[in-house]
């Protein structure tokens, strides 16, 4: 008897949504920092720079930001029989670890949970949004999740019935967003943020894009808004966000509010308000409108590892919060660890507990070094030839638009990449930089932009800028008007 010897899976047989979908934060350049990084390691002398800024990912532990005190301790002190004879312990660290031992049946946090999470952490949670909102939250609307990742894919599942289901979605994008509607089988329906009006949200925008989509034939279910932005590192204003809610409201989507980064806000004239806060105040209920609400600890806290965050889901009849409770019940629960991270974070210590001034002053600390390299990082891109950026007012993102002499573009198409692209290889090659190509996330056509991070270390940011300084000046000089660039590349 003879057997097929062939594969049984290849790369023309897997899930072809699955060859569709891109996430630039972790793509070729980030590939290419890898195989530099190994070339460090093995061959020094053979590359000009001795480490890799990974500048790609918002990830900010890895690249030096230090966890808070607090957060540590709590999670070490629920693993108590890995720590019988750890040094001493702040007694609100200790007080909150045995407080969250206590509310889990086994004692113990070796097993499973409820799929929405523990339910007192959950309560923890909505106390958080009561208290940071002043309108009340309750626990059965909260659902404890590995990151606001795995609520954006669970709340896809939920929205996306067929290809003709749209998901508006804003460009430039954040990837993980069009990733999963595509790998859920729905269809993006992308709406512009406006470069030149500080990455502004127009109505009149969404509401075109809207039309153009039920005219194709398309129902659109959902309008994702990511506040503050990410790429883009605007943070909206109340009034914008309130025609959102009415724009919403009227045409009978739901809001998907990405909210991750609520605590990452550096413009003095800015403030977070989340989507839940400005719909109340326009005294709509949850009769009146539906609404996920995102966060996580990953971004506003450093602890993307420990993979925690929660959605909160208001205005859904019961009976299809029963179905996104199956859904949920299929990855059988969060990660304690997550859990836990999340109900600290949103039941923070407070004036008055031991662990109070320590933990603000490491929480003062990070925002303030935020802040300080944010600006370094913005006046850096500001001040090259040919490139603008606009005003980091929140997130951990810069968004910079590079202007690029024709040769250097043509030099682009030559080696049959876009000239972000070209530029981003060039510049890890160059400096160690590693930056996401704005092409990534969709960028406007026509515009070449990248991201960067303002995550690396702030003793080591002047030293980055100074690179990034003299790579942009050679590379100017190079490609400006020069056709023996592309005498050369056909040699």
């Amino acid at each position: 008897m003879s057997y097929n010897k062939a594969p049984s899976i290849t790369a023309e047989t897997i899930n072809p949504r699955v060859k569709i979908i891109r996430y630039a934060p972790c793509g070729e350049i980030v590939k290419h920092a890898a195989r530099l990084e190994q070339e460090i390691e093995e061959n020094p002398a053979s590359i000009p720079f001795q480490e890799i800024i990974y500048c790609n990912l918002g990830n900010p532990q890895v690249l030096g930001q230090p966890p808070l005190t607090f957060f540590r301790e709590v999670t070490t002190l629920n693993y108590p029989q890995k720590h019988k004879r750890t040094r001493q312990r702040n007694p609100c660290s200790i007080r909150r670890a045995r407080r969250i031992l206590n509310s889990i049946p086994s004692k113990d946090t070796g097993g499973y949970t409820d799929c929405r999470g523990i339910k007192c952490l959950r309560q923890v949670v909505a106390d958080g949004i009561t208290a940071r909102d002043g309108f009340p939250s309750t626990a059965d609307d909260i659902f404890l999740t590995d990151g606001a990742t795995s609520a954006i894919n669970l709340m896809m599942q939920i929205l996306i019935r067929s290809h003709e289901d749209g998901i508006l979605s804003p460009l430039p994008e954040y990837p993980l967003y069009s990733a999963s509607i595509i790998l859920h089988g729905g269809t993006m329906v992308p709406y512009n943020l406006t470069e030149d009006n500080g990455w502004g949200l127009e109505i009149f925008e969404v509401k075109r894009c809207l039309e153009e989509a039920r005219s194709a034939g398309l129902t659109v279910r959902a309008m994702v808004v990511i506040n503050p932005g990410n790429p883009t590192g605007q943070v909206l204003s109340v009034t914008n966000q309130e025609e959102i809610v009415e724009f919403c409201r009227k045409e009978g989507l739901v809001i998907l509010a990405d909210e991750v980064y609520q605590e990452n806000i550096y413009a003095e004239n800015k403030k977070f308000h989340s989507f839940k806060k400005v719909a109340r105040s326009l005294a709509y209920d949850e009769n009146d409108l539906t609404l996920v609400s995102l966060h996580s600890v990953s971004m506003s806290y450093g602890e993307s590892g420990r993979r925690g965050g929660y959605m909160e889901v208001s205005g859904v009849a019961a009976n299809v919060k029963d179905q996104i409770y199956k859904v949920a019940s299929l990855t059988l629960c969060p990660n304690i660890a997550g859990q836990i991270l999340v109900s600290l974070a949103m039941d923070p210590p407070k004036l008055g507990d031991e662990s109070f001034e320590s933990f603000d002053k490491e929480k003062e600390q990070i925002r303030s070094s935020f802040c300080k390299r944010a600006k370094t990082l913005e006046k850096a891109f500001s001040g090259l030839e040919g490139v603008t950026c606009n005003k980091l007012e929140g997130a951990l993102y810069l968004f910079p638009r590079l202007h690029l002499p024709s040769a250097a573009i043509r030099a682009a198409d030559f080696e049959g990449v876009s000239p972000d692209i070209f530029y981003a290889h060039r510049l890890l090659d160059a400096t160690g930089i590693a930056v996401v190509p704005g092409s990534g996330f969709h960028q406007a056509s026509g515009t070449i932009h990248i991201r960067c991070t303002i995550l690396p270390d702030e003793r080591k940011i002047e030293a980055m800028v100074a690179r990034l300084r003299a790579f942009h000046k050679a590379f100017m000089n190079e490609f400006r008007g020069s056709q023996q660039v592309m005498n050369d590349l056909r040699r």
